[in-house]
Order: structure tokens, then sequence, then C-alpha cells
């Protein structure tokens, strides 16, 4: 009897030291000030998704309700090929209060799409046409957070942006007559998504998913006003999704 009570003595101490180490504050939260600093800085590296969301003119429309099949060649949307990006940049953020962040993440944004364009006939180098993007992306956006959860964090996020496409050709004179597709420099968007904040030993790891819908018409217009490639365009706007890693 003496030893089965010593028995359970010693594991009901073994129990009381196991919920000390595992469930105090101490022993349980990582980089627990983290998140209480004014300032806090960081990068990302990523990976996108861009598409267009692409306008068609009133006269095309009207084409289409005067009885044309849109099946026909040349009143077939326009498609969007689309590839996998990469992204990378900084974090900048400011801390108002336990649970909203004002923070900009500069950074650069690579990809390359195709459109295909079904009503130019048979040979593919006249159909499809390489949009290059080689963008420096600047957001401004607002971070709303949930109460901390031992070491994670959910949140939402949301804002504007203005990119500046390097890779654009806006100023190239020569235009699809001659192979280039052109597109704007400058072009603005607003972001939503969400993430959850890992706090980990020796730093906070983040992923998280946005969606970017540009608001400004990136079509240039081709000299010559019957082009194929782009008098049925009326806009032209990206639409991406990002999946970014953030280290802080």
């Amino acid at each position: 009897m003496k030893r089965i009570l010593a028995i359970c003595f010693v594991f009901i101490c073994a129990q009381q030291i196991g919920a000390q180490g595992i469930f105090t504050k101490e022993r349980l939260l990582n980089r627990e000030n983290h998140d209480k600093q004014r300032f806090r800085w960081g990068y990302y590296l990523g990976f996108n998704s861009l598409d267009f969301k692409i306008d068609y003119t009133a006269d095309r429309i009207n084409t289409l309700a005067d009885g044309v099949t849109p099946t026909s060649p040349d009143t077939q949307d326009i498609v969007t090929n689309k590839a996998l990006g990469f992204n990378v940049g900084l974090i900048g953020n400011l801390r108002i209060n336990d649970y909203l962040d004002l923070r900009t993440e500069p950074g650069v944004i690579f990809n390359t799409r195709e459109l295909f364009f079904p009503n130019l006939g048979p040979q593919n180098s006249d159909q499809i046409r390489e949009v290059q993007t080689t963008a420096v992306h600047i957001p401004l956006l607002l971070k709303l957070s949930t109460k901390r959860l031992n070491n994670f964090k959910p949140f939402v996020v949301g804002g504007v942006s203005a990119s500046i496409n390097l890779s654009s050709n806006e100023k190239n004179p020569d235009d699809n007559s001659s192979g280039q597709f052109r597109t704007a420099t400058n072009f603005y968007s607003y972001e939503l998504g969400f993430g959850i904040d890992f706090f980990l030993p020796y730093f906070k790891f983040t992923p998280s998913i946005r969606g970017v819908f540009s608001t400004t018409d990136e079509i240039i217009q081709d000299e010559d006003p019957n082009s194929n490639y782009t008098k049925q365009i009326d806009k032209l706007s990206t639409r991406g999704v990002f999946i970014n890693f953030t280290f802080q």
C-alpha cells in the first residue's frame, strides 16, 4: 500500500512540474514583446500569378448583340496565359495599437504573361504577344489582427498600392505591327488578403495570401486605329494573387 501511495505521489508531482513547464506564460510565449515595439522591420519572399481583366469596346459588344456568334474567330475572347512569378521586398511596420498596424512593403515583382488573340489566324507567332512585368511595387496597408493565441495570431490586411512597370514598353515607338505589345508604365491597385503570424523562438514567420486588383487602364493603343490587337480592347487591368513568406 505504501508503495502504491508513493508511486501516486511521484506521479502527481511529475504532473505538476510538467504542467508548470508547459503551461506557464514564461515558457509558452515566444518573442512575447515583439509586437509591442513601435516600429518593426523585416523582409519577404514569395510567388505571384498575374492575369488581365479585359473590357471590350462598345463596337465589339454591339457586334455580338447583332447576332454574330461568339465562337467566330473575330469575336472570341482574348485569353491570358498565366505563369508563376516571383516577389521580393522589405517591410516597415508602425504599431497603432494591439490590433491595428500600418505598414508598407516596397518590393519588386517579376512575371511574364502571354496574351492569345484567336482572331489573328493560325500562326502562333501572330496570335501570341508576351507581356513582361518587372515592377517596383509600393503598397500602403492596414493590418487588422486578432488577439494573440499562444504563438500565432491571424490577421486580415487591405490597402492601396502604386506600381512602376519597368518592362512596359510604353515609350517604345514600335507597336504590335513590330511584335511589341505595350502597356502603361504606372498603375494603381487595391489589395485584400489574410495570413497568420507564427512566433518562433528567434523570429516571427508569416505566410499570407493577397489579391491585387488594378484600377488603371493599362492598354496602350496601337498607332493603327484598326489594329487587330488593340482596337477591340476598351480597358486592360492587372489582376493577381500574391503568396508571401515574411520574416521579422
